[in-house]
């Protein structure tokens, strides 16, 4: 299927590993130019460029501390001055300690919020006067599925894409007269290079069972979605949160 991403600009955060990382891929080789976002990951960051050029497409990495207001400002302004424009804005990065909720302090939450709520703010807040002024732009927030239905251990980031999801429904009542749609990909266990191997070895068994299609999802899992969401034939979705989680839940 041709998703019309030709001509299009995409800025993907955290996109320089694991799903962010083929998130970019999938949209480069739908025709986006791809500005692939991170921060620390600088040579990752750089391998996801280099294979996205290697199969003709085009894209830069982009340096930011998404929960950072000012980084993420001086970030945006960089991607419109190389590329022209932003089109369709994926907010894949996050922050995750797996700890008992008592067991932590005010300096995890705030790391966690930081990225996981403030860092989606922040960059809406930066990329949508562009894509107003277009009047056309995508949005797409990444979220876990603890967001939706809670989960022992991951209260504060939870909490955190929580307020994601509500952010995400009331930009697309803001911003759908602008022809911006916001939507947002709620997901189960994803497996990448950077999981605890160790942890999973010894509990796949348990866990997938939690699954019904007793599986963990994998980065070409959710990638294709984001591209759907981000191109013209999902041009009438807004305002929803999807399950992208194997079946893990169902509500």
């Amino acid at each position: 299927m041709e998703l019309g991403l030709r001509g299009k600009v995409a800025l993907v955060t955290g996109g320089g590993r694991d799903t962010g990382g083929r998130i970019a891929e999938i949209l480069a080789a739908e025709g986006a130019a791809v500005a692939v976002n991170y921060r620390k990951s600088r040579a990752e960051a750089e391998r996801v460029v280099s294979s996205i050029e290697s199969g003709g497409g085009v894209a830069s990495a982009f340096r930011a501390d998404i929960g950072d207001y000012e980084q993420v400002g001086s970030m945006v302004e960089s991607v419109v001055a190389a590329f022209g424009r932003i089109d369709i804005l994926v907010n894949n990065a996050g922050y995750v300690v797996y700890r008992k909720f008592v067991e932590t302090g005010p300096e995890e939450w705030k790391a966690q919020i930081d990225t996981c709520l403030y860092g989606t703010i922040h960059c809406c807040h930066a990329v949508a006067p562009y894509m107003i002024e277009r009047k056309d732009g995508r949005i797409v927030n990444i979220v876990g599925d603890s967001s939706r239905v809670g989960e022992a251990n991951l209260a504060p980031a939870a909490a955190a894409r929580g307020g994601t999801i509500a952010l995400g429904k009331s930009l697309a009542r803001e911003l759908g007269p602008s022809n911006i749609c916001v939507n947002t990909l709620s997901l189960g266990l994803v497996q990448t290079a950077h999981s605890d191997a160790d942890f999973l070895e010894r509990n796949m068994e348990r866990i997938v069972k939690a699954y019904p299609l007793r599986r963990i999802g994998t980065p070409d899992d959710v990638a294709p979605m984001v591209a759907f969401l981000a191109s013209d034939e999902a041009s009438w979705i807004t305002g929803q949160t999807i399950s992208l989680n194997g079946g893990f839940a169902m509500v």
